[in-house]
């Protein structure tokens, strides 16, 4: 796997990569992390995959690990820990 960038973000922390013929877009916020898999025949660049990250995508993302902080906190509740 190689690393192509760091990409700034004031809400998560957006890393690409490369490898097998996809790119990563892997997004991290905290203890937790979201990785999308985009096929190398389904962009031209890595300027393509770059586009995807736009405000509307990454505010979804943000959502999302709302819902995942919610859903391991009422994992731990069910469970008493």
């Amino acid at each position: 796997m190689r690393q192509l960038a760091d990409i700034p973000h004031p809400e998560v922390k957006i890393t690409l990569f490369s490898w097998n013929g996809k790119y990563l877009i892997k997004l991290e916020r905290g203890p937790f992390e979201q990785t999308y898999k985009v096929s190398e025949m389904d962009v031209t660049s890595e300027d393509d995959v770059r586009a995807l990250l736009d405000e509307e995508f990454v505010q979804a993302v943000v959502q999302r690990f709302s819902q995942m902080r919610h859903d391991l906190q009422a994992a731990f509740a069910r469970h008493d820990l």
